[in-house]
């Protein structure tokens, strides 16, 4: 629990010293990692242990043949039976000003939250989080490092009859214990249509049982598993972004020398001075550019979408890009449910999703883009300076060719500092896989309506509320912070 403010001290001033004592304890648990830059001792003889026990079996199944699932008479929408979980519906979207000034497509409708979770508690004067190893029928390598809890609210409830989340009492109750972080997030505005998440993160001091499948590792060991290809989930990094790693006296105990692109990474955590805008102008520039942006989505059926075609086996664009509906049948170990049907987003090419950051008077600032989609529940939320799948580009015009594009394809390897390729939540998503990378840059001026160099400790403090980064840029805010105990670039570990 949140201590209580000392005699005569205002209860934002106790608020501010409980949060910097989080910080620096966090700071602590970055530092302790595993050495030799691979993961953390015994994890992977307990990852591939748990991965013989829990696997996933995944088929394609005919979408008009799920088990549990209907068509919807009229629309051809697609809906659980139990009425919980998500439906696939069509979205129609408007955006005048844009390259694409009209389009159909499908997306997922989840209106219901879900929790992201993760629990920590200190061992032995460090803070260490529970994970969990956890297959997904969408994951290339099945399973993967997810948080503690990774539910919907369908799930929590059990409207599936299967077994409980565990430690999910933790975050549905989380008044009985220490709330680091705790705000509701968006999901991929170009898929889901209105969805978020609450992201959080609870501290116990209380005895918790170890289950099978779950392990205790410090935030170091954590981050470290980021630079193995595909490994740490998306809802995991989701998460990690919102640890509020920032804040005087970080540089100190992360002892940092400040030099060098570590030592601009560091300061910009450790100090509220030196960024090129206030977080008062930020604000007003995505006010202003909410408020000029003109998008309008709304549901409509999924049967007769423009540009769509419609078999019993999936919904794919005529022109074979983007992405289509595909279904699929699952037998699983290790989860909640033993077997199920569900339609699923399959992603068709690698997507490229970067990051330019410079050193501006050794304040490392990141450079994002102000980026439109349908899906959000405020038109515009902060994305990566790059986010596109670029076998795509050639069935779209000139135009939506991404700023800074080859920029970052033609990146000098001495200037990349992150380079791994991760995907995207593989409950929903069928291998989607993107190359996630973090490219250095000379600090230079951008005159562009779209996108402000922003310091790393302002995108912390963006993340204490909701809607302002994407799941991108969360995923990419995780991976910087993982540089925090790196010099150079990290090292890009191919999972086995």
């Amino acid at each position: 629990m949140t201590a209580p403010s000392a005699p005569g001290r205002s209860t934002a001033a106790a608020a501010d010293d409980d949060l910097a004592d989080v910080t620096l304890r966090l700071g602590e648990s970055v530092r302790e990692r595993g050495r030799g830059g691979g993961p953390p001792a015994g994890f992977r003889q307990w990852f591939e242990e748990f991965g013989a026990r829990a696997y996933t079996r995944v088929r394609p199944a005919p979408l008009a043949e799920l088990e549990g699932w209907r068509q919807e008479p009229g629309t051809g929408n697609l809906h659980h039976r139990s009425g919980g979980f998500f439906s696939v519906e069509g979205l129609s979207v408007h955006r005048p000003q844009g390259p694409v000034q009209h389009w159909t497509q499908p997306v997922i409708h989840q209106p219901e939250i879900g929790v992201l979770g993760l629990l920590v508690k200190e061992f032995d004067g460090v803070l260490r989080a529970l994970v969990q190893a956890k297959v997904e029928p969408g994951n290339r390598n099945g399973l993967q490092l997810a948080p503690t809890v990774q539910a919907t609210r369908s799930n929590y409830l059990r409207v599936h009859r299967g077994r409980a989340v565990p430690y999910v009492e933790f975050f549905r109750e989380p008044w009985h214990h220490r709330r680091i972080a705790d705000v509701r997030q968006s999901e991929q505005g170009s898929w889901f249509y209105r969805k978020r998440n609450r992201n959080m993160v609870v501290e116990t001091v209380g005895e918790v049982p170890l289950l099978d499948g779950f392990i205790w590792l410090t935030i170091g060991e954590i981050q470290e598993l980021l630079a193995v290809e595909d490994t740490v989930n998306m809802d995991l990094r989701s998460v990690l972004s919102c640890l509020p790693l920032t804040g005087p006296g970080l540089d100190t105990v992360l002892r940092s020398d400040g030099s060098g692109f570590r030592g601009a990474l560091v300061r910009s955590c450790a100090t509220a001075a030196g960024s090129r805008h206030s977080t008062g102008e930020l604000l007003r520039w995505m006010t202003e550019v909410r408020t000029r942006t003109e998008v309008s989505a709304r549901l409509r059926p999924l049967d007769g979408l423009a540009g769509w075609r419609r078999t019993p086996e999936r919904i794919a664009h005529e022109s074979g890009e983007f992405f289509s509906v595909i279904g699929v049948d699952v037998t699983a170990g290790g989860r909640e449910v033993a077997l199920w049907s569900q339609p699923m987003i399959r992603q068709h090419g690698r997507g490229v999703i970067a990051l330019l950051v410079a050193d501006f008077d050794g304040v490392l600032h990141a450079l994002m883009h102000a980026r439109a989609e349908p899906g959000f529940l405020d038109v515009v939320e902060l994305a990566p300076t790059v986010q596109c799948i670029p076998d795509s580009l050639a069935a779209l015009p000139a135009a939506a060719r991404p700023e800074f594009l080859d920029t970052v394809l033609s990146a000098a390897p001495e200037q990349i500092r992150y380079d791994t390729v991760l995907s995207e939540e593989g409950g929903r998503f069928y291998h989607a896989l993107n190359r996630y990378r973090i490219v250095e840059v000379a600090p230079t001026g951008v005159e562009h309506p779209e996108y402000r160099w922003t310091a790393v400790h302002q995108l912390t403090e963006l993340l204490r509320h909701s809607h302002y980064l994407n799941i991108q840029a969360r995923s990419l805010v995780a991976c910087l912070h993982s540089l925090l105990e790196h010099s150079g670039r990290t090292a890009r570990v191919e999972r086995s």
